[in-house]
């Protein structure tokens, strides 16, 4: 099994485990979101560790070590992107597994349990061309300052939705064009959306221009811009004009 394969299975196969603890009726609220996170976290976590030993492992539901910085692969995941849409029983959350070979995002799936999707590095689509009128993806609970400076500076329609992996996808489907983010994330929020939309054909990066550079002692990432690559430069020239 490949890499690819690997990603594209086990996001699949805990989209799978999580709509089953949600379908339960033994959760709600917040308590359903970390009985999600534990379930899934524990199923990714041994399935990685059993079928791709000798790399290194960094999930946002497991204690971090510094034995994954000796390694030059390394899986990123998220087992539920978007909590709290999760809990709400929305269907703008994900599922990432990422892989990070030599810092750069290289590999990956991303599952969108409730939209019965799994968009995956090793099987491409076309990207729809883009409408008249730009859209920009925005938090839905959390919109950002810059975000939100960028779209009326370029006249682009303001799309609220959850989850990281949800929007990047968004815009990787098609149905948005910008998803500019400076509020501040980890490596799992984008790895696996980030390896996902350059196999797409799609810009990623920081909001300054430079690239994104994963498996870091701290895992802290401050901002990320993932669009169509003719759209890159006219919005990175906008976030510098609000410096």
């Amino acid at each position: 099994m490949t890499d690819a394969e690997l990603a594209a299975n086990l996001a699949e196969q805990a989209g799978r485990i999580l709509l089953q603890v949600r379908e339960s009726g033994m959760f709600e609220g917040k308590a359903l979101g970390k009985a999600g996170d534990a379930t899934a976290n524990e199923f990714l976590v041994h399935a990685l560790r059993a079928q791709r030993p000798d790399d290194g492992l960094l999930s946002e539901e497991s204690k971090d070590t510094e034995d994954r910085l000796s390694k030059e692969r390394v899986w990123i995941v998220d087992p539920v992107d978007g909590t709290r849409e999760y809990g709400e029983e929305r269907s703008d959350w994900a599922v990432h597994v990422g892989l990070a070979v030599n810092g750069v995002a290289t590999v990956g799936a991303v599952a969108l349990p409730g939209m019965n999707k799994v968009l995956r590095t090793d099987q491409p689509e076309a990207v729809l061309p883009p409408p008249e009128k730009l859209r920009m993806l925005v938090s839905r609970t959390r919109p950002a300052a810059e975000a939100m400076a960028v779209s009326e500076a370029i006249g682009a329609e303001l799309v609220p939705m959850g989850s990281a992996g949800a929007k990047a996808m968004a815009v990787v489907r098609g149905e948005a064009d910008i998803y500019l983010h400076s509020g501040g994330q980890y490596e799992w929020d984008s790895c696996a959306p980030v390896a996902v939309a350059v196999a797409h054909g799609l810009h990623c990066s920081c909001i300054d221009g430079s690239p994104l550079v994963y498996n870091q002692p701290d895992t802290y990432m401050p901002d990320l811009l993932i669009c169509r690559r003719e759209h890159a430069d006219m919005v990175l020239r906008e976030i510098q004009r609000l410096d």
